[in-house]
């Protein structure tokens, strides 16, 4: 341990701190620097080795008492504490059947269990499904056609060529795991041989490569439920990867992806378009239809005088709610269309008609204008003393 490394520093705890609260500490240090954690990495074992010595001595009333007064010093030589398990422990295994309650090679391998020789869970399945705008209002039954990987029938999911029989592994001798000294530790880890199954496959399926699996394609029902956005995500249980040597299948996700509509853009529930009017509809107002979702008409009704980007709310007539028969609402922003293509007369006429308008015609226009003369007026007398 490093000469100038104080005890407290290396557990992350206060020189105050209360027994609960170092054994806290070295408990999520031990776990996070474990050899099993960490395979390979002398810094990290190193590291671990000085989180045991600190602990053995942080844990002990009359070790830590003797630490606080002499400091390490109290452990070497001839000091108070020195001699044969100054540490507190005989060796590390001690130390961690202690805090672990079992033995130091196994503290890792808990939780893992025996060896994985049963039924084995298929894995789940992401499928990107595209869907039309009409389809998220409505709802629609899809038909579709998704990956998923099944048993490999000549060798019958097994993976061993004709179906016979699998062999224990010699490896691992059917545990599963194996056991390894590094330094002074014990080491437990998956058998790399067998992947923890405790079996071992003698003459591989030369079909499905020993993996007991095959991918196929199938055709698959699935309900679009109305009201739907773009990125919903869809569980079918039971229909991703099946699972191996008879373990239940995994699930299939689907992920709805929403074309762009060529007249409707959505907001949660609502829905926004733009409607053009004819120039003289919107200077004389009248009634205007705008197309819905649903492929019904609504009516707009537009006051005189009307400009590009007045907005109507149309209720009722945007998106359905999912799971709720509630929709939401058509906002329809007016956009003033410019006579193209005119004709001799119709020229002549907007010619007249341009004549005889005043400025109360075109207030915009007059409070631009003004506004322009202002600033040039001011710009031309040059600033203010």
């Amino acid at each position: 341990m490093s000469a100038d490394r104080d005890y407290y520093e290396t557990l992350g705890v206060p020189r105050d701190a209360d027994a609960a609260t170092i054994k806290s500490a070295f408990r999520k240090l031990a776990m996070k620097l474990h050899p099993d954690q960490n395979p390979g990495c002398k810094v990290s074992e190193e590291k671990f080795k000085e989180l045991g010595e600190a602990y053995a001595v942080l844990s002990d009333p009359q070790k830590r008492a003797l630490y606080d007064r002499h400091g390490k010093a109290a452990f070497q030589g001839g000091g108070p504490g020195a001699g044969p398990g100054a540490a507190g422990f005989s060796d590390f295994s001690d130390l961690f059947n202690e805090i672990f309650g079992g033995g130091f090679e196994d503290m890792f391998a808990r939780g893992r269990g025996g060896p994985r020789n049963g039924p084995e869970r298929g894995a789940d399945v992401r499928y990107d499904l595209e869907s039309t705008r009409e389809h998220a209002f409505r709802g629609a039954d899809r038909e579709s056609v998704a990956p998923r990987a099944q048993a490999w029938q000549p060798c019958r999911g097994s993976g061993s060529e004709g179906n016979a029989p699998l062999e224990t592994c010699r490896t691992c001798n059917g545990a599963g795991q194996v056991r390894a000294s590094q330094g002074m530790f014990r080491i437990v880890r998956t058998c790399p041989a067998c992947h923890g199954r405790g079996q071992a496959i003698k003459n591989p399926c030369r079909a499905c490569g020993g993996r007991g699996l095959t991918q196929n394609e199938r055709k698959l029902s699935v309900k679009i439920p109305a009201g739907v956005e773009d990125g919903t995500r869809i569980r079918l249980a039971g229909e991703g990867d099946m699972g191996l040597r008879g373990g239940p299948p995994g699930d299939l996700y689907l992920f709805l992806s929403v074309k762009p509509h060529q007249l409707f853009e959505r907001d949660g529930a609502d829905l926004y378009c733009r409607a053009p009017a004819p120039m003289c509809k919107a200077a004389l107002g009248g009634e205007m239809e705008v197309p819905t979702i649903d492929g019904e008409r609504a009516k707009v009704t537009i006051p005189p005088g009307a400009q590009t980007g007045r907005r109507f709310r149309i209720k009722g007539k945007g998106m359905t709610h999912l799971r709720a028969k509630e929709r939401g609402d058509l906002h329809v922003e007016l956009l003033v269309e410019t006579p193209v293509n005119l004709t001799a007369k119709q020229r002549k006429l907007l010619e007249e008609f341009a004549k005889d308008c005043g400025e109360e015609a075109h207030p915009q226009s007059k409070g631009f204008f003004d506004s322009m003369k202002r600033f040039f007026e001011g710009a031309s007398e040059g600033p203010s003393r």
